[in-house]
């Protein structure tokens, strides 16, 4: 039975619709939503509202549902709605009256929040993580290859010569900023939103939500009750946008290595385990892999966009829209995670062809060298400028 059911009758279609995915979604969800719920009840019994036993029942009843998610056999049904109406209706079954208690002093409101907040966590410790460990990877490849020098590019033209310590710096530079930026949004995030209820608080009764939030590992509680509500979208809107912003360093990077690695360039090698190949042209080895890292930040600054206009335009206060934000941040996560990972393995595995960077450097990228050198001597710079800028139009490009 859902849990807002009061009897009256409902059109099935109404409800197909009104549960959407949420019922597949929050199968993410459960063992956060259990572990909320652990906490939950013991603050209940410290109050007086469960006896010990009917907490330890609870408890094991907890534990048990988070046995069943690790081997795969816990369901939620569409006809449930969600994760939460899943879980008390197992406590309920197999705990008795101590089942139909553990929603008292908290609304779906809170526990979706509280249960993506220890999912949010959780999921941008991982993202971190990887993240980390491709830029140990970058910079594994810059002590490798660092020395080689590579012509710069400005305008899709060549500008100056550069070297791979650079090029690929920039990328460990741009991941760097990346992740002040999601620990900055880890700090914000890291307040229990438990017991605010429905965005209200709870009347009557006067819990210790500290304590709770301790319990969850969580930094502090979100004193507001409906400012709460309004973190509901807000925050998955800046936890998603630091997931665009370091698909973004992945995009570049990418788009760099598609075009280093055409033969016309030959600067970087992808190894065969990377390349796929055509179903029509026995030569091809194509760089697949790269193109979709590439499109991949299309998708995750898509699923941005799609939380940010979710959230726009609502009132104070919960509104079901806010549901359908939960696949676009679902998506967002597995999207970088994975791209993170294919790139770690990409930049570890490939190789730069050195004389074929050196060939590509030509005379004229050395021009502002020698327009500062003739500057070094005690002439103006823009008279260096022109005097330089005419040697090269009259002799055009050279290979160094």
């Amino acid at each position: 039975m859902r849990l807002w059911d009061k009897g009256n009758p409902i059109d099935s279609r109404i409800l197909d619709f009104t549960v959407g995915e949420d019922h597949f979604h929050d199968l993410r969800l459960v063992t956060h939503d259990c572990r909320a719920s652990k906490a939950h009840a013991k603050m209940l019994h410290r109050n007086g509202m469960l006896t010990e036993k009917e907490m330890e029942s609870l408890l094991n009843g907890l534990s048990e549902i988070e046995r069943l998610v690790e081997k795969g056999e816990f369901r939620i049904g569409r006809e449930q709605e969600d994760c939460h109406t899943a879980i008390e209706e197992f406590l309920t079954k197999n705990c008795g009256k101590a089942g139909q208690k553990i929603h008292l002093g908290r609304s779906r409101n809170d526990q979706v929040l509280t249960a993506l907040r220890l999912y949010e966590k959780e999921m941008l410790s991982g993202i971190d993580r990887a993240s980390r460990e491709f830029r140990k990877s970058l910079r594994n490849a810059i002590r490798r290859l660092g020395g080689t020098a590579i012509p710069g590019y400005t305008h899709m033209q060549k500008a100056m010569p550069t070297s791979v310590r650079i090029w690929l710096g920039s990328f460990d530079a741009a991941l760097r900023d990346n992740q002040k930026l999601l620990s900055a949004v880890r700090r914000i995030l890291d307040q229990s939103p438990l017991g605010t209820a429905a965005g209200f608080g709870v009347p009557v009764f006067a819990f210790d939500r500290s304590a709770a939030a301790f319990e969850m590992g969580f930094a502090a509680v979100l004193d507001n009750p409906m400012y709460a509500q309004m973190t509901r979208g807000m925050f998955e809107m800046w936890i998603v946008s630091v997931f665009t912003g370091i698909m973004f360093v992945m995009n570049k990077l990418a788009s760099d290595l598609l075009l280093f690695s055409m033969e016309e360039f030959g600067f970087v090698e992808i190894p065969d385990s990377f390349c796929t190949g055509s179903s029509l042209m026995p030569q091809k080895r194509n760089p697949d892999v790269l193109e979709c890292v590439r499109g991949s930040y299309s998708v995750v600054l898509g699923e941005e966009c799609k939380i940010k206009s979710l959230v726009s335009n609502l009132m104070s206060g919960y509104s079901r829209d806010l549901q359908l934000g939960k696949g676009p941040l679902f998506r967002a996560f597995d999207t970088t995670l994975q791209s993170l990972e294919i790139m770690k393995m990409i930049v570890a595995g490939m190789k730069i062809d050195k004389n074929k960077c050196l060939s590509a450097i030509s005379d004229d990228m050395l021009a502002t060298k020698e327009a500062y050198m003739l500057v070094k001597k005690g002439m103006p710079f823009r008279e260096a400028y022109r005097k330089t800028a005419q040697k090269y139009k009259s002799t055009g490009r050279k290979k160094g």
